[in-house]
């Protein structure tokens, strides 16, 4: 059984949240499609929304019943504005929530973990999702995806550790899951691919789709810090840089069968998503 009912995306043209308006507008769901720019995407409505100007919140919310929330990229406190925002939403109505947050933030962790904590306060129909780390920052727009183009390396102080590498397609079958079924609800989903990974298995696996020589250089935790802090706010740097450290004690060797549970078939591997978006 599916919902009916204006369903809110904030973030419609990210990673995650522009693929879960396309699934929700291709299953028939009423989508308002929510960014910066109100750009237009098939089916949705678009509006313009900006986590820092309330003055936008208003018309994204004007009958949205349920919402997908990503909070602000690059903001080490995204509590300072989204709860006021979430207080608003239900008392405008919205039912049901649904919070992209991240497999190393628990709930009343830094980041996100903070909004984790309060939503089931706010809403009697709730879910949080914490991906591992996505296969499309190798592939999109994002550091590790910049250097391995311009410099066929990736860098990181993760060491040998492992993570659970995740497609953002499977992330947005189970954020429409979580959004759309009745049963799907008040629950906090760790979501991973089928196998942890090295970043040195992720390079060898580059190189033989691409064709080019991609390798993983080893940083320790200041050289991270310092260079991620010349592209965004140092506090938010700092936060990224100890989560590699952390991923190097073992923090994200794990995998789960959320997405298999929520949606009925496994996960992509990496090396299925590196030839659907990198092989001519």
């Amino acid at each position: 059984m599916t919902a009916a009912g204006t369903v809110l995306v904030i973030g419609a043209t990210g990673t995650t949240g522009g693929r879960t308006a396309a699934r929700l507008t291709a299953a028939g769901h009423a989508v308002r499609a929510a960014s910066r720019r109100a750009t237009p995407l098939p089916g949705a409505e678009a509006v313009r929304f900006d986590w820092y100007d309330p003055a936008t919140h208003g018309a994204a919310l004007a009958g949205a019943v349920r919402v997908y929330l990503v909070p602000p990229v690059g903001d080490p406190d995204p509590a300072a504005v989204m709860l006021p925002f979430l207080r608003r939403a239900r008392a405008a109505g919205v039912r049901r929530a649904v919070l992209l947050s991240s497999s190393a933030v628990p709930e009343g962790g830094p980041g996100a973990g903070a909004v984790h904590q309060a939503l089931p306060a706010l809403f009697d129909e709730w879910a949080v999702l914490r991906p591992s780390w996505f296969m499309q920052n190798f592939t999109g727009a994002h550091v590790h995806a910049d250097s391995i183009r311009e410099d066929g390396v990736i860098l990181t102080a993760a060491g040998s550790g492992r993570v659970g590498f995740v497609d953002a397609d499977d992330i947005a079958a189970v954020a429409v899951r979580a959004l759309t079924d009745e049963r799907a609800h008040n629950s906090d989903a760790v979501l991973t691919g089928p196998e942890a990974l090295r970043y040195d298995d992720i390079a060898a696996v580059l190189t033989e789709v691409t064709g080019r020589p991609v390798v993983h250089r080893r940083l320790t935790y200041e050289q991270l810090r310092d260079r991620l802090a010349a592209r965004m706010p140092p506090e938010f740097a700092a936060m990224l840089a100890g989560m590699d450290r952390a991923i190097a004690e073992g923090a994200e060797d794990r995998t789960t069968d959320t997405v298999r549970q929520l949606t009925g078939r496994p996960p992509h591997s990496f090396r299925a998503v590196a030839v659907r978006e990198l092989r001519a």
